[in-house]
């Protein structure tokens, strides 16, 4: 690796006023497990990494508010959201995906802030949290600002966030008897990246659909709603011919390609049978409260 300054700000405003939208050799670190790769393999050489470890602790706590909201700082590491008894009230979801994320070692140290920032689509938690219908709060140069998780992402390694820009904490909304489960599918080892992951969130009125959030991530170049398969659910019966509907609806919506990871034609199977099965996954889980 290339020699780079290391500077370590105490607060998140003195960390976004290190920050230069105009030089793009800065760049905040948070856990460094996608950072220290690409500064390995040479593909990204910066001049100086802005360390977010000895900002202030409340942006690594995990909380739920008087509204059930629950608020995750952006520097909580994804194996303490993993082990969060508020997370795993208010989004069960969320836990069962960590757990299949990579492994523990990388979880230890990885942040759910820098997980979103990377903007790589093949990441378990972005469609997760745009199922929840979930929003992160962004700390600049310019002020605040809220974006919703599923305007984040705006191609492969690309993110709405401008180079002067933090986020600070991400904000799931109470789920009331919403129901979530999220699927992924490996063509390699149990923690390689994924081929698909697909997140369905559903409002149960009996058994019949009120609402549906369903996102998709792996198998195209961004996490992503997939609306067509919501409108194939909401107002429907869970019943068989729901299912094949929301599956062959995101088949056909999603934009996939192919990779080393399976053909587009490949992929796009995957979509339709992991879809029905997602929604079936729910299905079986009845009624009585999110999950």
């Amino acid at each position: 690796m290339s020699p780079f300054e290391l500077s370590e700000p105490q607060t998140l405003q003195d960390a976004v006023a290190m920050l230069d939208a105009s030089d793009t050799g800065i760049r905040p670190i948070a856990g460094g497990t996608a950072v220290m790769l690409m500064m390995k393999t040479g593909i990204f050489q910066p001049d100086r990494l802005i360390s977010l470890r000895g900002i202030e602790s409340r942006y690594s706590e995990v909380s739920v508010d008087d509204a059930g909201d629950l608020h995750i700082g952006a520097m909580t590491p994804l194996r303490r959201l993993e082990k969060s008894e508020e997370a795993a009230q208010a989004a069960p979801v969320i836990r069962r995906a960590l757990r299949r994320l990579s492994n523990v070692r990388v979880r230890n140290v990885a942040t759910l802030g820098g997980h979103l920032a990377h903007g790589d689509p093949h990441l378990d938690l972005p469609p997760v949290l745009i199922a929840l219908g979930a929003r992160a709060l962004i700390v600049g140069a310019s002020g605040e600002r809220v974006i919703e998780i599923e305007d984040l992402f705006r191609g492969y390694l690309e993110t709405a966030l401008a180079p002067d820009e933090l986020i600070a904490e991400v904000v799931v909304p109470a789920q009331g008897t919403r129901r979530a489960t999220y699927m992924k599918h490996t063509t390699r080892s149990a923690d390689d990246w994924p081929a698909l992951g697909i997140a369905v969130s559903l409002e149960l009125n009996g058994d019949e659909v009120g609402s549906a959030r369903v996102a998709i991530g792996a198998a195209t170049d961004t996490p992503r709603r997939l609306k067509s398969v919501e409108a194939a659910l909401a107002g429907k019966a869970l019943a068989d011919e729901t299912m094949q509907a929301a599956g062959d609806a995101a088949a056909a919506e999603a934009e996939v390609h192919s990779d080393a990871r399976g053909s587009a034609a490949y992929k796009r199977e995957l979509i339709r049978v992991f879809t029905r099965r997602a929604v079936r996954q729910i299905m079986e889980m009845g009624t009585g409260g999110a999950v």
